[in-house]
């Protein structure tokens, strides 16, 4: 029997900086300012991300890129394997997603990549609580998401390594 499934998320579009909540502008500030020190001399695509937690404190990085290309570091990948390996307890509440080209000011729509979103999916199932999504997306607006299943429905998790243990 075939079955139809069409997969549908809600969204937020803030048209304008003025119309983010402050803890959003807060954030987007910081993953803004993290662009400014990545290092992306071969894509010239500099990113940024930065993560609101729970106890108010918020955490950015950038990406780094290699002259062997797989050995560079998406933004994303870099935070959050930060915030892993820093045994922070406080769960994240909001991811913002930012990027910019090399010596220019304005900034871009973004999404994060495949592999990123399988790394933000991951800290999702550790911590077991969504967060928020925050996307530059482009011409001063930006997408919220209400958690990172909404990028990535289809998803790979620790759930299904489970069912396959002998």
């Amino acid at each position: 029997m075939k079955k139809e499934l069409k997969i549908l998320f809600d969204a937020t579009l803030y048209e304008d900086w003025s119309d983010l909540p402050e803890d959003y502008q807060r954030l987007m500030s910081e993953a803004r300012n993290a662009t400014y020190e990545a290092y992306a001399p071969y894509s010239h695509f500099h990113v940024g991300a930065a993560i609101l937690l729970a106890d108010g404190s918020i955490l950015s990085a950038n990406n780094q890129e290699n002259s062997s290309y797989p050995c560079g570091a998406c933004a994303e990948q870099s935070l959050l394997y930060y915030y892993g390996a820093s045994a922070r307890r406080s769960p994240i509440v909001a991811m913002a997603i930012t990027a910019r080209r090399a010596e220019k000011k304005d900034f871009l729509k973004i999404a994060p990549c495949g592999k990123c979103r399988q790394v933000m999916l991951e800290t999702y199932h550790r911590q077991k609580q969504a967060y928020t999504i925050l996307l530059e997306y482009g011409g001063g607006q930006f997408l919220s998401l209400p958690s990172i299943e909404v990028l990535l429905p289809c998803d790979f998790n620790p759930d299904i390594l489970q069912e396959i243990k002998p």
